[in-house]
């Protein structure tokens, strides 16, 4: 049994495995090179992985390129904007693909952040001057006094910007993406790791979930190895709103990413939103 996909030059067939109902795709790179073949892997990644149908249904790193905002193919599903790597300054390597300073983002780094899904309201404030988030926005997101340890932290470890895009949909869920710029990846490895993904809650509380715990069954849509993930559920009974969290450790970049609603955050837009962020930051 085999899966197709379609959308012109550079698609490829991934094989799908009878017994454990994973895919794989026969590239000579392990990746798929057609941007809108692998966006709608994203999205059937989303939603089988959701649906319990496979175990192992992740997608290849895009080369750098155009990415067809996604569709609403199934329920839940946002559609995003044409969305696009942004351009390299001239010479500069993809970030995963720098040998001399890895994980470095060359880029804007303002070109790299998710931006809201058509129909939503966006939090324009959020942008900041210029494109530039103030890192008291960010900070803002968390309860004291772990917002002064973590603002202190974030000062020893030498951040140099913040961008950020938020927004609310129609259904009411309101959502955030931090990208936190610092000047190595073995910075953000450490952040990551040591001060910020714990192994069964987050390291801060943020604001409106102070428990919260590691969601270890939601699955990776991404496949994308160089990135880091780390996801977080609030517990039941919620507070006034159900918040989901999501950090994304990718090379300089650390990436914080909350989603929070009156009722219940839906699994597949927290899924599509953590993965469209991975996209664009690789």
């Amino acid at each position: 049994m085999s899966g197709t996909t379609s959308g012109g030059a550079g698609a490829v067939e991934p094989v799908l495995d009878e017994e454990s109902g994973a895919a794989s795709v026969p590239s000579p790179r392990g990746r798929l090179r057609g941007a809108a073949s692998a966006l709608r892997w994203v999205t059937a990644a989303v939603v089988f992985a959701v649906a319990g149908t496979t175990t192992a249904y992740g997608i290849g790193r895009l080369d750098r390129g155009d990415l067809p905002g996604l569709a609403a193919e199934a329920d839940g599903l946002w559609e995003f904007p044409r969305l696009s790597s942004p351009p390299l300054p001239s010479g500069s390597p993809a970030p995963f693909a720098d040998k001399d300073r890895p994980g470095a983002h060359h880029a804007d780094p303002r070109a790299l952040v998710l931006p809201a899904p058509k129909g939503a309201v966006e939090d324009r404030a959020l942008r900041g001057s210029d494109g530039w988030a103030a890192t008291e926005d960010f900070l803002a997101e968390y309860v004291e006094p772990d917002r002064a340890a973590l603002g202190q932290l974030l000062v020893d470890s030498g951040l140099r910007h913040v961008t950020a895009r938020g927004w609310t949909t129609e259904d009411g869920t309101r959502t955030r993406v931090y990208l936190l710029h610092f000047g190595t990846a073995a910075v953000v490895d450490d952040l990551f790791h040591r001060h910020m993904a714990g192994l069964d809650t987050p390291a801060h509380r943020v604001r409106g979930a102070e428990r919260a715990v590691s969601d270890q069954e939601l699955p990776d849509t991404t496949g994308i190895e160089e990135i880091r993930r780390a996801v977080y559920d609030e517990p039941r009974p919620y507070g006034r709103e159900h918040v989901r969290q999501g950090y994304l450790s990718a090379g300089d970049v650390l990436a914080v990413v909350l989603q929070s609603r009156e009722g219940t955050v839906g699994t597949v837009p927290f899924l599509q939103t953590l993965a469209l962020q991975s996209q664009l930051l690789t």
